[in-house]
């Protein structure tokens, strides 16, 4: 088969690359119908995570399943599937809890911009659909592999209730998401920052109802003069770096919540400040499992369309134009089609 591999900073090639096999009797081998960039792919691709030798790239993903182990029970060929980009086996305690993406048998699912793709513990890792879908439901489908899982985790984590005005920290495809589950769970006011026009205006069609676009401590003071002083019920954080971070806790009102779904890098927080913030801070990888059933439900029904976050689609062999692309913010997210 062929697929998508990093050899480091920048350099992404398409080529070929063995087929997968199954390798233990709870995998399954699916065909990719489509795959995407991921905006924690661009930490490894400009070379803020070092990667130190060619690593088949992707995590999210949905298509049909062509093969199965001996012990996989629930997973047919033939049906079309969704899976978090980690595999969990949906019986220990952390996924009964909910927390499927610290599984205790978890498996990171990679390599997922390719032709084929094992996914391990299948029975517990995907979900599928009533029926083969349509070629415009698609684009959608693939967003709850991840992009939308971990923007209505964000959500969630930030207890976003009818009525509730929520902040969203982050402009690209999971804070757009973000803003698209804040209005699907009720929320009254939407703030979502950001500095671009395009994603600007995707947000006001997701559900956004002010632009904010001061970053920093001016972002932070802009969102307390829309809120009267107090600061946000809800802020979802959807970024990763400190100043997101920071930004998040200073825009929510005390006693509100913090979603924080960007994956941290040079996050550090001060223990006496939010000892002082008096609010709630929860996040971390998205347990997209969790959520599948009934965001394919919403998806299905048209109640909404999350694969409007793709403005670029190419062939999967052009995946290296996709990742720059998105790394020059050319593109909010590419939707590849092998």
């Amino acid at each position: 088969m062929r697929g998508a591999v990093l050899y480091g900073p920048r350099d992404v090639r398409f080529e070929r690359r063995d087929d997968p096999k199954i390798l233990k009797p709870t995998d399954a081998i699916i065909r990719m119908s489509a795959t995407c960039v991921c905006g924690s792919d661009l930490w490894d691709y400009r070379g803020i995570n070092k990667v130190t030798q060619p690593t088949p790239i992707g995590h999210e993903y949905c298509g049909i399943v062509e093969e199965v182990g001996r012990a996989v029970t629930k997973i047919k060929p033939g049906q079309f599937v969704i899976g978090s980009f980690f595999a969990s086996d949906n019986t220990c305690s952390n996924c009964q809890a909910g927390y499927y993406s610290s599984c205790q048998h978890r498996e990171f699912v990679g390599g997922a911009q390719a032709d084929w793709l094992r996914v391990p513990l299948a029975d517990g890792t995907l979900v599928a659909t009533r029926e083969a879908p349509s070629a415009e439901l698609i684009p959608s489908l693939l967003t709850l592999s991840d992009v939308m899982g971990t923007g209505w985790f964000a959500a969630d984590a930030a207890n976003v209730k009818p009525g509730n005005t929520v902040a969203v920290v982050g402009d690209g495809a999971v804070g757009l998401l973000g803003v698209l589950s804040a209005r699907q769970m009720g929320a009254g006011r939407i703030i979502a920052m950001s500095r671009h026009e395009s994603r600007q205006k995707l947000a006001r069609e997701f559900g956004a109802t002010d632009i904010v676009t001061q970053r920093g401590d001016e972002g932070v003071a802009r969102i307390k003069e829309l809120t009267k002083g107090i600061g946000a019920d809800a802020v979802l954080e959807c970024v990763g770096t400190q100043e997101s971070m920071m930004q998040a806790i200073r825009s929510t009102r005390a006693g509100g919540y913090i979603g924080y779904v960007g994956v941290p890098h040079g996050v550090a927080l001060d223990g006496q400040e939010l000892f002082f913030a008096h609010v709630h801070l929860h996040g971390g990888p998205a347990p997209a499992r969790r959520y599948l059933p009934h965001l394919i439900d919403l998806v299905w029904s048209g109640k909404i369309i999350p694969g409007k976050v793709f403005d670029l689609t190419l062939p999967l062999e052009d995946v290296a134009e996709g990742y720059r692309a998105m790394d020059e913010r050319r593109a909010i997210k590419t939707l590849l089609r092998p």
